[in-house]
């Protein structure tokens, strides 16, 4: 392995120099900070509703009681103080300052002269029964650390306190300890592994080369670990061909080596990486950007080895496996696929990394939480189905901790507490941080990844300096519109990417037509720029109608609706009482408008189209005749995936069939 480090090609502007200050992400942002953080952390301290604040407070010694919740509680609640560290660095709160100072200090408290730190066990050391660490692999107990690392180097760099750097050391430091005296422990308990990336986010920080090391252990006792494919670890690395198993663990394992070759420079690993993405873009990623469509199964499927055939959960099926009503596409996984993304993005400079990172935000992430920032979704399905025959596991429950089914299938709503509260910190954390997505600077000059309202400001070493403010309705309106704000020894080149979903894009640069690169690449523009010169991107945004390849099978003669970024479906609320959900069809060369509309106090577009009723039936036999009742045409209008569930139980397709 490469040792010598190198620089990035692309490292993204941080809050100092990036944000959201108006336009659709700035109203997220607004939302996220007024709303999400706070009314989390409401769940989280509420003993009645959650127990992510009194495990610490037990084990430190304040209150009496038994560990509540899942194992892995300790990193969601992490998670949630990463979020609000970011609101911090975003806007100054005393208040919330406070708060973060005082769960610092209880942490730093309850953490373990060895640097182990899990409650679970730290709980259970205190009666009468020894507690062992490392015990269940599924005691999540690096992925917490994992979390608890990272949240304290953003503490550090926010704050610029020692407290939970100290901490993020000597957690480090207990990793290190494992992967030098018991690696195969470690190994085996590498479950979601977020620790790959938080010690090369200690590395960063500190610019301690021992934990760009320890990066590197990790790597090498997992290779040396004969595991599952359900966690990655059946094959070594360097041996993957195909993505298979659990998609958090996998796209954090991903994150996580990419991480260490942008530290690295290992070419083999982004070898590896490359044929990897490439894998489940091409043949595993939902039209919405959501990742992992199976709740559960075997791996590999049908394998002629049967020893080798094991257990997958919340996982990456075969090629082309994407139901669409039992759809997983987990929240987290989701969230997993854009820390890969970002990474590769940074490695490479490619824009197919931000047309992803893009397809999963205006789509999946987004799907993950309510209009209002209150409530989650934990699973994301592209179509919801009255009366299911069977039970699907809810929202919360990871098979781990069984919660009761509801009632019927249909009334499966975003909740505002889960059981298993993984994915709502996590959602939280990365639209937090969102703004660390706009833009990146390298010695080519500032390239702009992402769309929305942002403020830009990139310097280089050299002391050329740009600074742009977008103004633009996008996605509902494809003209972006950059104003130079700055410019200092001349300014630098700008790189505007041109999504890959879009055609005939313009430019212009003060008033000045230039040629726009292809979809799916970055434009330069490299040009004396001046304080009030206007960068004019124009991406038309016709409606598109959208068919799978022919082994998806669900979605065979079936076509999808996007507009832009976003991906739309029909929902039982726009169709007439009298139509059923699966009687609703598109009719091939049907024409569409777009619609100003409002879902819960929120603007959104609409697309306007005719739908044709296909003949229904009441018979619920298996198979039946066709009726020869007449189509008829039914005006309705598609909602963004992301609004949908929204208006109460209902039905909801993003994938309607095709009619001639």
């Amino acid at each position: 392995m490469t040792t010598a480090t190198r620089p990035r090609t692309l490292t993204p502007l941080g809050t100092d120099h990036a944000r959201w200050a108006s336009g659709f992400w700035g109203t997220v942002q607004e939302r996220t900070r007024d709303v999400t953080v706070p009314s989390m952390w409401d769940s989280l301290r509420d003993p009645a509703v959650s127990a992510g604040l009194r495990n610490f407070r037990i084990a430190a010694g304040l209150e009496q009681g038994e560990h509540v919740g899942p194992p892995f509680m300790d990193g969601d609640f992490y998670k949630w103080m990463e979020a609000a560290i970011a609101q911090l660095e975003v806007r100054s709160d005393p208040a919330l300052a406070e708060t973060i100072d005082e769960l610092a200090r209880l942490i730093a408290s309850v953490q373990r002269a060895d640097g182990y730190l899990h409650t679970p066990t730290l709980i259970a050391a205190l009666g009468p029964v020894a507690a062992t660490d490392l015990a269940d692999r599924f005691h999540f107990e690096t992925y917490n650390l994992g979390h608890l690392i990272t949240m304290c180097v953003r503490h550090h760099e926010v704050t610029g306190s020692p407290l939970l750097l100290d901490v993020a050391v000597r957690a480090a430091g207990y990793l290190e300890d494992l992967a030098e005296n018991k690696p195969v422990e470690l190994a085996r308990s590498a479950i979601c592994p977020s620790h790959y990336m938080a010690v090369i986010e200690l590395y960063r920080a500190t610019d301690d080369r021992r934990w760009l090391g320890l990066a590197q252990s990790f790597l090498r006792v997992r290779d040396d670990f004969q595991g599952g494919d359900d966690n990655q670890d059946r094959l070594p690395v360097r041996e993957q061909y195909v993505v298979a198993g659990h998609a958090v663990r996998a796209n954090y394992l991903y994150a996580g080596l990419a991480d260490l070759a942008l530290e690295t420079g290992d070419a083999d690993i982004v070898e590896v990486l490359t044929r990897l993405w490439d894998d489940v873009i091409d043949t595993k990623l939902y039209i919405t950007g959501g990742c992992g469509a199976l709740y559960d199964g075997a791996s590999p499927d049908g394998h002629p080895w049967q020893e080798q055939i094991s257990r997958v959960h919340q996982a990456y099926g075969r090629a082309y496996q994407l139901p669409h009503t039992t759809a997983h596409a987990e929240s987290c996984a989701n969230i997993g696929m854009i820390l890969w993304a970002e990474r590769m993005l940074a490695l490479t400079g490619e824009a197919r990394f931000a047309d992803v990172i893009e397809q999963i935000a205006f789509n999946a992430l987004l799907a993950g939480i309510s209009l209002d920032g209150t409530s989650y979704f934990y699973t994301n399905p592209l179509r919801q189905v009255r009366e299911l025959p069977f039970e699907l596991r809810r929202a919360g429950d990871t098979g781990l901790h069984p919660v009761p089914a509801p009632p019927k299938s249909d009334e499966r709503l975003r909740e505002r507490y889960l059981s298993c509260f993984c994915c709502p910190p996590n959602t939280t954390r990365t639209l937090s941080r969102w703004h660390e997505r706009a833009a990146s600077v390298s010695e080519a000059g500032l390239h702009v990844h992402q769309y929305g309202g942002s403020e830009l400001r990139a310097v280089l070493d050299d002391g050329r300096m740009l600074a742009l403010t977008e103004h633009s309705d996008y996605p509902w309106d494809g003209r972006i519109v950059f104003t130079v704000t700055a410019v200092e020894a001349g300014g630098l080149p700008v790189h505007l990417r041109i999504p890959g979903w879009s055609s005939d894009a313009a430019l212009t640069v003060a008033g000045e037509p230039v040629a726009a690169s292809a979809p799916g690449t970055y434009t330069r523009i490299d040009r004396p720029l001046a304080v009030g010169d206007e960068i004019v991107l124009d991406l038309p945004m016709p409606v598109r109608v959208l068919r799978a390849h022919r082994l998806a099978e669900e979605a065979a003669n079936q076509v999808a609706v996007q507009r832009g970024p976003v991906v739309y479906c029909v929902e039982e609320a726009d169709l007439p009482d009298d139509v059923l959900l699966e009687q609703a069809a598109l009719r091939r060369g049907a024409t569409f408008g777009t619609e100003r509309i409002e879902i819960d106090g929120q603007r959104l577009l609409a697309v306007t189209t005719t739908l044709q009723a296909i003949p229904g039936t009441s018979d619920d036999a298996l198979y039946a005749d066709i009726d020869a009742a007449p189509l008829v045409e039914i005006p309705t209008r598609l909602v963004p995936y992301f609004a949908w569930g929204n208006r109460g139980p209902g039905e909801m397709s993003v994938w309607l069939p095709i009619v001639w």
